[in-house]
């Protein structure tokens, strides 16, 4: 019997990598759920992202004034509007590699 080991293997990386994208729902401003459960863990790695916008797009203020209403802290607000932006580009995060 032919061992099919490697297309099963294919077919499971390319299923979650499908998965990564995110599903049409009723918000399309609402967190991946694999997004979600990141930004829950607070004992995972983060790095700085540091760029320069427009001043005109008052991000700071508006990325404030958010946290106040929502308590949602600063960097986990730019981590979610960035991943929802890079994912509906198509550029979701690549799947993890499988463990065995």
């Amino acid at each position: 019997m032919p061992d099919y080991t490697h297309h099963i293997r294919l077919l499971r990386h390319l299923s979650d990598a499908l998965e990564a994208h995110s599903d049409p729902n009723d918000d399309p401003f609402a967190p991946h759920a694999d997004t979600r459960a990141i930004i829950a863990t607070r004992h995972i790695g983060r790095g700085q992202l540091n760029y320069s916008v427009p001043e005109a797009l008052q991000l700071q203020r508006r990325i404030h004034r958010y946290n106040a209403d929502s308590g949602i802290p600063h960097g986990d607000i730019v981590a979610i509007a960035l991943d929802a932006f890079l994912r509906a580009k198509g550029y979701p995060p690549e799947p993890a590699p499988p463990t065995t």
